[in-house]
């Protein structure tokens, strides 16, 4: 309904921001990503996505397109509203989101807050074969090592180390050595946590 809003960026918080249009503010709610993406000028126009409630109207925007069609995809799952499909986007850069849907990277869907095993598993399986169409993406460059990246991350928890800082430790050794075996990993790993 509404396309997209332009005019006088008025006030701004990491969550939500106010455009002013001919006279009128509209309060837009925004994710981090669109967020870090805001520009300093005082003009501004952002890709919007109105959600029509029973209870409520409420605006979303974007700085890119690209974000705002995911945002709409993420939406038609079921068991995701508004606010986890925000928070996705406010979690992961949108092409990390779609690289993790296309590749069947759950580990990464669940690293994301509110996002569960199962929520994880239904958006992969109904969102992968739209993601791949609408991002002209063939299979996807799947990490080679996912099965070995899985199962050391599995090790460095039951040793005790937070999942998401061992994922980035891991993360950076997949990417210096991409034939890291599971041992590897965890041995450059646990050296550098």
């Amino acid at each position: 309904m509404i396309a997209h809003i332009q005019g006088r960026l008025v006030e701004k918080t990491p969550t939500e921001v106010i455009i002013e249009c001919n006279g009128v503010g509209y309060h837009i709610n925004i994710s981090l990503h669109t967020y870090s993406l805001l520009p300093d000028s005082e003009n501004l126009k952002l890709f919007t996505f109105l959600q029509i409630r029973e209870d409520a109207h409420t605006l979303y925007g974007f700085v890119e397109k690209q974000e705002r069609e995911l945002f709409k995809l993420l939406l038609s799952v079921s068991g995701v509203g508004a606010s986890i499909a925000r928070t996705m986007l406010s979690s992961l850069a949108p092409q990390h989101i779609i690289q993790a849907i296309a590749s069947n990277d759950i580990g990464t869907m669940q690293s994301m807050k509110g996002i569960g095993a199962k929520t994880a598993q239904r958006i992969i399986l109904d969102l992968k074969e739209k993601v791949l169409k609408v991002y002209n993406l063939d299979e996807v460059s799947i990490v080679e090592s996912n099965t070995n990246k899985d199962e050391a991350l599995s090790a460095l928890e039951v040793l005790g180390f937070v999942r998401k800082s061992a994922e980035k430790v891991i993360d950076k050794i997949i990417r210096d050595t991409p034939n890291a075996s599971v041992e590897d990993l965890i041995k450059q790993a646990l050296k550098n946590l």
